[in-house]
């Protein structure tokens, strides 16, 4: 037999002891998938205190001397107790710090991120040439921004063996910083007389993963078409048109153990296709959670996001009066931009009873508004995957979306589908207008018990597994590789 796959997936974070968002998620199920695969893959993540506190047995590994820039030494400890082996990437000048994985308490980005994530980028790098200990990866999965130098280390390494692969979470965030902070970084001499990583008159860590890599993802179909134009772009349309060859858009999946109502222990109740009338146990338990008005007769609306606008917070905000008015109640559950904060809290405060917002993150909560809302909302100007909807959907909630990214690949309208497809509603426009009217759609479906009964059915038995997207990523690795092993015939030959 030959030997499995070596991949080393190289994330800044990942659930549930590290998350800022939808990466995390993925960093947690994707490598399991993968693993149940045959793959022998391995999960390389900075040692946050969150992951040192889990993990205090975690054993040494290997240890690191950059030896280029002003990156700082590392050591790696291996948590192999872990559902997938963790390295841990120890470095505490960089990461042992309170707050976020990218941001101090007070929301700041921290003013060394260059070098934080240049780090991890660089022994992502090393992986490839030296392996840590007796492992050495076939392949190296970067993620975002923060892993995105990693390729362009190897494009610098003479005796690289492994071929990577770029996966772009969200093209919004690109790791933009100071020309001048290229010296620190110790990156191949020659990046340093051209303009390869330029974009808006800084460096972009995400462009030198997307010019290097071996192979590019991005986590859905839609969006791997949208980012190739100048409204999705932001600036990288051109390269990413280029590099149209290598890139493929994979539907995420979700962990269905984690996200399953019928062994949820967050829930008050729990259920499946065959028992959703317990969805109303949990819609009682959550009004009383929240404070909202008892009223089984109110359909309870649903919304747990980032309040920015990204994810159309201000569209929830300009409507949220209208949804009172038609006998409706709005659960939101998030955090992010003052303005949005302030608008919805205010907007709970005036309608106490009908609108509960609580700030912040809180994941039983996050679970508890999945199974105990009637309709979720996800209103998102762009969405390059989006997870919510596919909770929402296993949780016979049925998500309310605009037409973009993953959302337009996973939400079939009844409008659009036949009876037995239709999982939820879909609008074009994001404006108030447009995201008002597939609500009240939404509503009249919802006092159609049969109707209803149906959508939420579909949706609960659709296959959103990880293991669909983990065979196709295994399909990307292989043309990676094989791409990687014919350049380097190529050059030498030549």
């Amino acid at each position: 037999m030959s030997e499995p796959l070596r991949v080393l997936f190289v994330t800044p974070e990942i659930a549930p002891w590290v998350k800022a968002g939808g990466l995390g998620d993925v960093a947690q199920a994707l490598p399991a998938a993968l693993a149940r695969d045959g793959v022998d893959v391995r999960v390389l993540v900075p040692a946050y205190p969150a992951l040192k506190a889990v993990f205090p047995q975690a054993a040494p590994a290997a240890a690191f001397a950059p030896a280029a820039g002003e990156l700082a030494d590392a050591q790696l400890r291996l948590a192999d107790e872990a559902p997938v082996p963790l390295y841990l990437l120890a470095c505490d000048a960089y990461y042992d710090r309170p707050g976020g994985p990218y941001q101090s308490p007070e929301n700041q980005d921290w003013a060394d991120n260059h070098l934080r994530f240049g780090l991890l980028a660089r022994i992502a790098s090393l992986a490839a040439t030296r392996g840590f200990g007796a492992w050495q990866p076939d392949l190296i999965h970067c993620n975002d921004w923060q892993s995105g130098l990693a390729p362009a280390y190897l494009a610098g390494e003479s005796g690289a063996h492994a071929a990577s692969v770029m996966t772009v979470h969200n093209l919004a965030y690109q790791g933009l910083f100071e020309r001048a902070q290229l010296n620190a970084l110790g990156l191949p001499s020659e990046l340093h007389a051209t303009e390869a990583l330029a974009l808006w008159d800084r460096i972009s860590f995400l462009k030198a993963g997307l010019l290097y890599a071996d192979g590019l993802t991005t986590v859905s179909p839609t969006y791997a078409r949208e980012i190739q134009t100048p409204d999705l772009g932001f600036g990288l349309e051109g390269l990413l048109r280029e590099r149209n060859d290598v890139l493929t858009g994979i539907l995420n999946g979700i962990d269905t153990d984690t996200w399953n109502p019928a062994h949820d222990p967050f829930l008050a109740e729990r259920y499946d296709a065959s028992r959703l009338e317990a969805k109303k146990a949990n819609a009682r338990a959550l009004r009383d959670e929240l404070g909202l008005a008892a009223r089984d007769d109110a359909p309870l609306i649903g919304m747990v996001a980032r309040l920015v606008e990204q994810k159309g917070a201000d569209l929830v905000a300009a409507i949220a009066p209208a949804l009172v008015h038609d006998g409706a109640q709005l659960a939101v559950l998030g955090q992010g931009e003052s303005r949005f904060e302030q608008a919805l809290s205010a907007l709970a405060t005036a309608q106490r009873g009908a609108i509960a917002v609580r700030l912040g993150f809180d994941e039983g909560l996050a679970h508890r508004i999945e199974a105990g809302a009637d309709l979720f909302l996800m209103p998102s100007r762009f969405e390059p995957c989006g997870l919510n909807q596919l909770y929402s959907m296993r949780y016979g909630t049925p998500p309310v979306v605009r037409r973009t990214g993953g959302l337009a690949d996973s939400v079939r309208d009844p409008d659009e589908a036949p009876a037995g497809e239709a999982t939820g509603f879909v609008f074009d426009a994001p404006e108030p207008a447009a995201l008002l009217g597939a609500i009240r759609r939404a509503l009249a479906a919802w006092r159609d018990p049969e109707t209803w009964r149906r959508l939420q059915t579909n949706g609960m038995r659709a296959d959103f597994s990880w293991d669909a997207s983990a065979r196709a990523y295994l399909e990307v690795y292989r043309r990676a590789i094989a791409a990687r092993d014919a350049a380097r015939a190529t050059a030498r030959a030549g």
